[in-house]
This record gives C-alpha cells, structure tokens and sequence, in this order.
C-alpha cells in the first residue's frame, strides 16, 4: 500500500480527501465528536513537515437530500466552515477556507498557497456532480493540487468524483495513515485472526447486514447476534416475538444461515431473553421476558442479563473480536444494558491479549459512549466501508490509488 511515507512533498500542494463529515449539535452548530478529524491530522502534519501544503476537501452529510421546506440548500447546517476552527485547532495551524471547492476563488487559494498552508474546501455534496462521479468535476478538483491523497476511508465504498474518479488524473497518489490503518486492520481480522475468533453483530436488520454475515460465517469460531436483528431468527426458530422488530421476508434465509454455521462447526449464539416494552420510548412499561414466548403488545428492545452474561463470557474467552452492531436501543437509558456489557466483556478481553476491532457507525458511538475508547484495540472511522471489505467487495476509493 503506497501512503503518504513514500512520498517527499517539499513544495508540493497535496489535494487531500478527507472525511469531515462529522456530527454537529443541531441548535449550535458545533462539532460533537472530532474522532474524524484527530485521525487525519498525523497524514497532515506529515505532508507540513516535509514543507508541503494541504488543500483539504470533504462532505458533510447529504444536503442536496435534506433540503429546506422551500427547496433550498440548507447551507448554515452543511457548510464546512463548521469545521475550520476545530480544524485549526487540532492542527495548530490556521486553515483557511476556500469559499467553495471549484471556481476561481478556490483556484487563486489554492495556487498561491505557500509550504507549511492548509485550506478547506467548500462541502462537495453542494454539487450533485460529486456523489454521480462526474468527470469534469473531479478534473475541476484535481487541477488544483499536485498530488492526490485520500484519507477517507469513509467514503472509500463510494465510486464518488473525489474518492475514485479524481485519482487518473494524478501520477503521483497515496494513501494516507487512516486509510492504510484501516486496511491493516481489516486485514489482520480477516486474513490473520488469533483464535478463538468471535464477531458480535446487532442493529436493526438482517437484511443490513446479509453479506457479512454469510462471509464470517467461513471466518469466525462464535457469531453472536443481538439487536432487532435477532428477532427475525427467533421467529423463523418458531417462537413468539410480540411486536418486535422482524423481516417476515428472511425467515428462510436465516435458517439456512444457522444450517450453514452448523455445518461449518460455528456457533451461532442468540439472545436467550429480552427487555421488552409495551413501546417504543424510554418512558414505555418494561420487563424481562423469555425469547420463546414475547407477549403480543411487547417488543424487544435489548438482550436480558441471561444473553448479556452469556454473550459476555464468550467475548471474555476470544483472541480476536469483531463487534458491528449494538445489542440493543442503547440511546435510551432503560436498554442499554445488554450493550454496555458487551462493551466492557470487549474491554475485558483487549486488556488480557485480545485484538478487537470496533466496526464504526453505533458499535463506535456505543464504546465512547461507555468510556471504553481507549481500551479496544481500533475503532474504525468507516462503517459502511468497512462492512464492504469484510463482505469481500472492491472498495472504489481504494482500487482508485492502486491502479
């Protein structure tokens, strides 16, 4: 994997593609969790080091899909001048804005940006050009840096016009440290794992998360299933699931995915029990309820303390741990207790030798919520792309720089 190591860029603009796309307080403005930007600032710091410049660009979430009731951009929420001073400051160098990402105001910044300089482009997804891969936009991007690094790995799933079709038209191209963090990572699990070999999966669909489910199915010695996912299984086992969450439509495939984990000697650990409630709130009634029999009018919201103490001592005994997905509604208070075991178990394996990799997304949201960030070996940056590479898919972003 050629990265940002391989490269000298004393007097060279680097056009960087990082991910930026970070969640903001609705009323302020201001960035909750810098996580995506702390991880790209060694790439940055490496390519000011060497006297290089930085000319960094970015989406924030999906504004040409959110758009205000009159039909309008809604700029002051995607704007990435929301980033600046966070930017700024983790760097501790001030980053200029370039008041757009294409266009002569962004072209004159970036022309006259002298070694040691870091400017932030204009939101991407302001251009719908973007996310269809146009080639004329990405030419308009390109043109304005020397060479191209993506740190994004993010967006490394998406064939957009700054994540893949941006690169042919560079000869010198990189990787930065996230990407090349992630990829090493996803590797070691896949390729390298120490045994005995656990994956935790949850959230709320089995059709979310069908394709990896199948492939670790060939990988992995336990695969545990928690979230509103389980409950699709317990109703094709034949038992009683209320109103719980359910896909009538994969009854059949998750038999056939327990016959397979059989067949191959996996174990394939459900949930014994619930916290089921009359509703979805965290004002609802509760109670503990044995999954073979959830009343009608009840829903499963998270695993009981049998599935959490079961699925903890498994975890606990694993060498190498994969966790993607939350075992529960762990934003409420009165559900998250299946997940925040799950997430000490995890902590409690990593401390003793276990390697443990955190598959972004609401697993990410659930370790920091708990406090467990620094006591699990990687969090991942990229939810989505880090399922497509376990699901054995070519992500555009990476084959891009090494074509």
């Amino acid at each position: 994997m050629k990265t940002v190591d391989t490269i000298n860029f004393a007097g060279k603009r680097a056009l960087v593609r990082v991910d930026f796309n970070v969640p903001l307080d609705k009323k302020t403005l201001e960035i909750t969790d810098d996580a995506r930007i702390r991880a790209t600032i060694p790439t940055l710091k490496k390519i000011l080091s060497d006297s290089g410049s930085c000319i960094l660009m970015s989406h924030l979430g999906r504004p040409l899909k959110k758009l205000k009731e009159d039909g309008t951009v809604d700029f002051e929420k995607h704007t990435l001048k929301n980033a600046l001073a966070k930017t700024s400051e983790l760097l501790g160098v001030e980053v200029k804005f370039g008041g757009d990402c294409i266009g002569s105001e962004a072209a004159e910044m970036a022309k006259n940006l002298k070694p040691g300089e870091v400017m932030l482009l204009e939101n991407l997804r302001f251009y719908k050009e973007e996310e269809k891969g146009d080639e004329a936009f990405a030419q308009k991007l390109a043109s304005l840096g020397d060479v191209y690094v993506n740190d994004a790995f993010g967006t490394a799933h998406r064939a957009h016009a700054s994540t893949a079709i941006i690169a042919k038209f560079f000869t010198d191209k990189c990787f930065g440290y996230v990407m090349a963090r992630e990829v090493a990572n996803a590797e070691k699990v896949i390729h390298n794992a120490e045994r005995p070999f656990t994956a935790i999966t949850g959230g709320a669909k089995v059709s979310d998360k069908l394709l990896i489910l199948e492939n670790l199915i060939d990988k992995v010695d336990n695969l545990i299933i928690g979230g509103g996912m389980a409950y699709t299984f317990l109703k094709a086992m034949g038992y009683e699931i209320g109103s719980s969450l359910c896909e009538d439509d994969r009854l059949e495939l998750c038999l056939a995915l327990m016959k397979k984990a059989e067949e191959k000697g996996v174990k394939l650990l459900l949930p014994e029990d619930s916290i089921v409630a009359d509703a979805f709130s965290n004002e609802a009634n509760y109670k503990t309820c044995d999954n073979k029999h959830i009343e009608k009018g009840w829903m499963g919201l998270d695993i009981g303390p049998k599935a959490s103490a079961h699925f903890a001592e498994v975890i606990k005994n694993s060498r190498t741990i994969l966790w993607n997905g939350p075992m529960g509604v762990f934003e409420m208070s009165h559900f998250e207790n299946g997940t925040k075991t799950a997430a000490i178990a995890v902590a409690a394996a990593t401390q003793t030798g276990a390697f443990s990799l955190i598959g972004g997304g609401d697993s990410a949201a659930a370790v920091a919520k708990f406090g467990f960030e620094d006591q699990v070996s990687y969090i991942s940056t990229g939810g989505g792309a880090l399922l497509e590479y376990f699901e054995g898919k070519v992500l555009p972003g990476i084959a891009a720089i090494n074509e």
